[in-house]
């Protein structure tokens, strides 16, 4: 062999070592660890019609099937300790000190939570929970069917993103066991009916894998959510949910998760009395991939809307085809929809093209819309049709709670009993006409039109549409309203039945109300 020649054989022979001594030196000292951040898979959904024969193993194969992706999740968090003025209103007196800028300091005490959660995606770790879990968790631990508290360690799991609207989160396992994990399945919500068996596993109590079987009491039943203001479409079921049940899993009879299980309502105390409620998985499903990237990003275009569908006469006052669509209650000033030209009382029957069925349709598009998107919007005024280009916002809930919770004064503020002789009206309320001192004590504007709810009956119209005393009519049906006298005489031209829409403001902001004369 020629020196050139040897030279070029020893010098790939001592490449080729110096690569594998440098793989075996990487595998030994674990410098290229596994990753577990990579991309989640979303179990896929199962939509085939739930029917078949129920018998004695059905509720048995399901809890052994599904039971193994069910876990008990264990935090910790630390929270201020209560002193004697938090009680009493007094000065604190008795330790807490103060911090080197002067400012009080409060002692902080440690505090446990438990909850349920369900495995999604074996391979990374992922677990679905309820955001009120592990909400301010300062450490995490899962403990897997079988495992016992107390006995072992939990595997640690740090928090990856959380909803606060759905009340979701999805957490990650840090440490993954080498046993393979047992991944939940996804069944379609969409497709439950009252009276459909279900089945609910969790950690009540601290009682791991508990199972409790019952049915669908209702769907699309509209509770109050973790969001102030925003109720949540939930299943509605009677089988034993608890405390320590919110995270887990509500199956179907193939075993899929349908639902998360989140609220229960009780008889002053904490157990079960046959209502519980749990969050539909196709809503948490459509948002599984931004809970991957840590924050789920909404629309909004700043408008409320009446609570209620359509009727048929209120259709016909509006000069609508059908009952589709979403009346527009108030408009925020300076939001979306105010700068697009959208007012209170036009009616939204179409957006980004697709036809409005109902409110709760209308939010339910906004919602997923992208924020920056500029969409069409069909809305009917005057009787008439017209379209007005929206650019979607994005929807900041802390600043709409902030704007929810720190606006105008308090009602029970209010005068209730102006100078001036009150109004009768055939709608269960009195008005009287806005005085200077009125004016003030409400904070009106100078030379504000219109005039002031002085009293409303508990039960009647005016009530029911959600109108209270310091509320100031602008205009009935289209009409402005004058004085005390012009707007009952507008009023009392009402049939019983009939809707009378009403603007109002409250708080410096306009609104509309439906009212029906009985």
């Amino acid at each position: 062999m020629t020196t050139r020649k040897s030279t070029f054989f020893y010098g790939v022979l001592i490449a080729l070592a110096s690569l594998v001594v440098g793989m075996v030196i990487a595998s030994r000292l674990d410098l290229t660890p596994a990753s577990f951040a990579g991309p989640m898979s979303v179990p896929p959904t199962n939509s085939a019609p739930l029917n078949g024969p129920i018998d004695a193993s059905t509720f048995r194969n399901i809890a052994h099937n599904a039971g193994p992706a069910v876990v008990s999740i264990v935090i910790e968090a630390t929270r201020p300790v209560q002193s004697f003025s938090d009680f009493f209103g007094l000065p604190d007196q008795l330790g807490g000190g103060r911090n080197r800028g002067g400012q009080s300091r409060r002692p902080e005490e440690t505090i446990q939570g438990a909850g349920s959660g369900f495995i999604i995606d074996s391979k990374s770790g992922y677990i679905l929970t309820n955001n009120h879990v592990v909400d301010g968790a300062t450490r995490i631990e899962v403990y897997l069917d079988g495992m016992q508290e107390g006995l072992e360690e939990g595997l640690p799991a740090k928090l990856i993103g959380h909803d606060e609207l759905t009340d979701t989160a999805l957490i990650q396992l840090t440490d993954p066991p080498k046993a393979s994990l047992t991944e939940a399945k996804f069944g379609d919500s969409e497709q439950l009916a009252p009276g459909d068996w279900v089945m609910a596993i969790g950690n009540p109590f601290g009682l791991s894998n508990s199972v409790t079987v019952g049915v669908v009491s209702a769907v699309g039943r509209d509770t109050p959510g973790a969001v102030q203001g925003r109720p949540q479409e939930m299943i509605q079921t009677d089988a034993a949910i608890n405390r320590g049940n919110s995270g887990g899993p509500l199956l179907n009879i193939r075993g899929e998760v349908i639902g998360i299980n989140t609220q229960i309502v009780t008889d002053q105390g904490s157990g079960n009395v046959g209502v519980g409620f749990a969050i539909p998985i196709n809503l948490v499903r459509d948002i599984l991939p931004q809970l991957r990237e840590g924050k789920v990003t909404r629309g909004r275009i700043g408008i409320s809307v009446l609570p209620t569908p359509i009727s048929r006469d209120l259709a016909a006052s509006y000069g609508l085809p059908n009952t589709n669509g979403a009346v527009v209650a108030g408009v925020e000033q300076g939001a979306a929809a105010d700068r697009a030209g959208i007012k209170r009382d036009d009616v939204i029957t179409q957006f980004n093209g697709k036809p409005v069925k109902d409110n709760k349709a209308l939010v339910d598009m906004v919602m997923h819309t992208a924020p920056g998107t500029t969409v069409p919007v069909e809305v009917y005024r005057s009787k008439k049709s017209m379209t007005v280009n929206v650019k979607v916002e994005q929807l900041d809930l802390a600043h709409e709670q902030e704007q929810a919770q720190g606006g105008g004064s308090s009602r029970q503020d209010r005068p209730r009993n102006p100078r001036n002789e009150p109004t009768d009206t055939s709608f269960g309320m009195q008005l009287r006409e806005i005085t200077p001192a009125i004016a003030r004590d409400l904070g009106l504007p100078p030379n504000k039109s219109g005039v002031v709810v002085s009293s409303v009956e508990p039960a009647g119209a005016a009530a029911r549409a959600g109108l209270a005393p310091g509320d100031v009519l602008v205009s009935i049906d289209g009409t402005a309203v004058t004085s005390a006298d012009q707007a009952s005489g507008v009023l009392d031209k009402a049939a019983v039945g009939q809707p009378v829409r009403v603007i109002y403001s409250r708080d410096g902001q306009e609104a509309l109300a439906i009212m029906r004369k009985r």
